[in-house]
């Protein structure tokens, strides 16, 4: 990555520098080249397009993973007000990998969690590049649990390579942390909307991923390993993670169609990274239109809802009867 910008993306920002160029000049020597730069302003929007619009699952995963694609705690800011975070699992301590608290969706309170990458270098590392330790979930349940006992709805935002591997934090019961949180969820009589912004990977997105409706940015990815991870796997070969990301559909789309979301919200062109506010837009949308809907169930079906749209994920065969063939 160069500047901001990706290694498919250099014949677009080569061909937009040309322009940039050929405007100069003319301001400089008074020089007519109206003609000219119309003609590469038309030859850039087209291959914008086809750019943008022919993205590979490979080339989709890198813009999840821009360095200066929105975190959550952005859009937790530009979406909510009056955001009162909360730190603590009141267990152990506090993991600056998982961020939550109050906020208000257009005066109505909610409880807001989610992953948090941090931005400049001492930020990311502060927050464990947005991996969490048992803490941060065991925080995430316990702002979700009081969400529940005050009938407000919960709204996560989902962007993670995973739950931190480390030693100390399976000494902490990572699993079983991320387990109770999935079973928890599970039961809620709230109304929950989960988030995909950039990357969803494993246990680490599904431990506050389990909701009524799921919402997918469009570039993000949702997957059950990273395809470095499946391509080490596979083959004992990292550098084949593009043919891995490929087999293992876990782009918007791939997921749209297999039933694992509810809805694929778009992103400007290249990425949110280009327009962090038009991007956020986009979000509150989706999660106010999503809201409105569920709010109008009682905490009984809330719950239903909740189970019958995991009931719907994936396929399975009936065994044969006995004598029958």
């Amino acid at each position: 990555m160069t500047n901001g910008y990706l290694p498919f993306e250099k014949p677009l920002i080569e061909l937009r520098d040309k322009i940039v160029e050929l405007k100069k000049f003319t301001e400089e020597k008074a020089i007519d080249l109206s003609e000219e730069i119309a003609t590469l302003e038309k030859k850039a929007e087209k291959l914008e397009k086809e750019i943008y619009g022919n993205l590979t699952t490979w080339q989709k995963v890198q813009i999840a993973r821009h360095t200066s694609r929105p975190t959550t705690l952005f859009y937790i800011r530009s979406i909510f007000t009056d955001f009162m975070e909360m730190h603590g699992d009141r267990l152990y301590g506090d993991d600056p990998a998982i961020i939550g608290g109050i906020a208000k969706l257009d005066g109505r309170p909610v409880t807001v969690i989610g992953h948090e990458r941090g931005t400049d270098t001492k930020d990311k590392i502060a927050r464990n590049f947005g991996l969490p330790h048992p803490e941060g979930y065991r925080k995430a349940l316990r702002l979700m649990q009081q969400a529940n006992k005050f009938g407000r709805p919960i709204i996560t935002f989902i962007d993670t390579q995973g739950a931190y591997p480390g030693i100390e934090a399976e000494e902490r019961g990572q699993s079983e942390a991320i387990a109770r949180n999935l079973r928890e969820m599970a039961g809620f009589s709230v109304p929950i909307i989960c988030v995909v912004t950039g990357e969803g990977g494993s246990g680490g997105a599904l431990g506050i991923g389990v909701g009524n409706r799921l919402l997918m940015l469009e570039h993000a990815y949702y997957s059950v390993i990273s395809p470095e991870g499946a391509a080490a796997i596979l083959w004992r070969d990292a550098s084949k993670a593009q043919q891995a990301a490929e087999a293992l559909k876990i782009t918007s789309a791939d997921l749209k169609s297999l039933g694992v979301i509810d809805e694929i919200v778009p992103e400007p062109k290249g990425g949110a990274h280009r327009n962090p506010d038009q991007q956020a837009a986009y979000i509150k949308k989706a999660i106010v239109k999503h809201l409105n809907s569920l709010l109008k169930l009682t905490p009984e079906e809330l719950v239903e809802d909740r189970y019958q749209k995991y009931a719907r994920i994936g396929r399975y065969l009936e065994p044969a009867s006995k004598g029958s063939r």
